[in-house]
């Protein structure tokens, strides 16, 4: 393909990507396929000869389309929303056309340079606090990475090392194995699952604190497992606390957890993958109060701000915390500005050495949508779940199971989880919208998250009067 076949074809995908975001209300949002289904539909090896463009666009199709779950169609509220638009779109050709692999500063010093740019923009979107910010000498800093998980990832593995370097630097006789197997790291039993991965990777004890009747972790509880752990000998090191947890969007008390964080000298990780977004509207701002408190913050633009995946904003106030953590320096990744202070080599900031031109998303989005634009997107959709759990209300056969605070609506029929657990497997199959469930405790939950960019009260409410039918048919039965 040259430059003149190039043009044409793109603009042929232009219109192909078009048409199926205009038309994805009219695909099934859930696939009838089976395991398996593919293989047998391709061959089993590469063509010898080239294929043309048109057998290609065929090929999609006939046998990638049937096998996708349309996570922007406005029939889609399972796990989270995935951010999508057109803005991002074509940010994201740019950064392939442009193709660096920009690991430092010398790599491609655009890439860096506007990277530490969009994320000090982010920053002030979410009034973080002037720590977190690079500026033009600040000892903190954003970096974007994959997901939260890495995230999460990083930063108990930096809090790892600042906390077996402290020991020793204190207690030289103290080897590093002697201290990994004492680490402690907490987290809400209503965290992540990939926090817990995290302790896994890391090599340290993770240890869940039982949440409060809404499902926040409290002080007293994280206090308690404190104690407890010291008298017998542990190490707490690293805290995660989530502001908007994964099964029912529930916030973490950073005023209570804050503060015991910082008197026992333990680092504070904000897990805001979700949530962080709505933060940048004033009235839930206050939700990030007590950040101040934190070492390190993170959420994904990529779920809730319009920046197509991958985009994960973390922020630390002690860049070199990172950097101590991470730094390897071989003579052939090496340039002549590295130690002028005026830069920052984004390698030393994640776990992979190569890193993708991400910001392009965000410069482009933010500027084609402005604040104003991406208040108004989280607005929408926060409104449109109140819309939704005052359907649920007005229908005594269910019942709202936490409380609603942003996109996402915990619900259930009241009755055992097997009935609930036979209206969801209704409604999949279906395949009229797609939801997943949750635990909340001992109960099963279904959740209900406004997802799509184009979602509307029409799909809403078609959603509920569809759900109401199929509970209609299995209270019958």
């Amino acid at each position: 393909m040259d430059a003149k076949e190039f043009r044409q074809r793109g603009k042929e995908m232009v219109d192909y990507v078009a048409d199926y975001i205009e038309g994805i209300e009219g695909r099934q949002v859930y696939p009838d396929v089976e395991p398996g289904y593919l293989r047998p539909l391709i061959p089993n090896t590469a063509p010898q000869e080239p294929e043309t463009f048109e057998a290609i666009i065929k090929d999609v199709e006939r046998i990638i389309m049937p096998g996708v779950t349309h996570w922007h169609s406005p029939y889609f509220f399972a796990y989270f929303p995935t951010a999508s638009s057109y803005p991002a779109m074509l940010a994201d050709m740019l950064c392939g056309a442009i193709g660096c692999i920009g690991f430092s500063w010398a790599a491609s010093p655009a890439c860096t340079e506007l990277e530490t740019v969009m994320m000090d923009w982010l920053g002030k979107m979410l009034q973080l606090p002037e720590a977190f910010l690079a500026g033009k000498a600040g000892g903190g800093g954003g970096v974007i990475q994959g997901s939260a998980s890495e995230a999460t990832l990083v930063a108990l593995l930096a809090a790892r090392t600042k906390a077996v370097r402290h020991l020793q630097a204190t207690s030289p006789g103290l080897t590093q194995a002697m201290i990994m197997e004492k680490l402690v790291a907490y987290a809400s039993d209503q965290a992540h699952s990939s926090v817990e991965r995290a302790g896994l990777i890391g090599g340290v004890k993770l240890k869940a604190i039982p949440s409060d009747g809404k499902f926040v972790m409290r002080a007293s509880a994280l206090q308690e497992a404190l104690e407890r752990d010291k008298a017998e000998g542990l190490i707490p090191f690293f805290v995660v606390a989530t502001l908007g947890t994964t099964s029912c969007c529930s916030f973490d008390n950073l005023l209570e957890v804050g503060p015991i964080c910082h008197q026992e000298s333990l680092w504070l990780h904000i897990d805001a993958a979700y949530a962080g977004s709505a933060f940048i509207c004033p009235e839930f701002r206050p939700l990030l109060n007590g950040v101040e408190f934190a070492d390190s913050f993170n959420f994904n633009p990529h779920k809730w701000l319009l920046v197509n995946f991958d985009c994960s904003a973390m922020w630390v106030k002690k860049r070199t915390d990172l950097t101590g953590a991470f730094k390897m320096d071989p003579t052939y990744l090496q340039h002549s500005h590295q130690d002028s202070g005026l830069i920052t080599d984004y390698r030393h900031w994640q776990l992979p050495l190569g890193r993708r031109f991400r910001s392009l998303k965000m410069w482009f989005v933010f500027r084609l949508y402005g604040v104003k634009g991406l208040q108004a997107y989280i607005r929408k959709h926060v409104q449109l779940s109140h819309e939704f759990e005052s359907l649920v209300q007005q229908d005594p056969r269910f019942e709202i199971c936490a409380e609603v605070t942003l996109g996402l609506v915990c619900f259930r029929l009241r009755g055992s989880n097997k009935l609930n657990e036979a209206l969801l497997e209704k409604i999949n199959s279906a395949r009229k919208i797609h939801l997943v469930p949750c635990h909340l405790r001992d109960q099963f939950v279904l959740r209900f998250a406004i997802c799509s960019r184009t979602v509307e009260s029409d799909h809403v409410r078609f959603a509920w009067e569809h759900i109401q039918g199929l509970a209609t048919e299995l209270l019958r039965a």
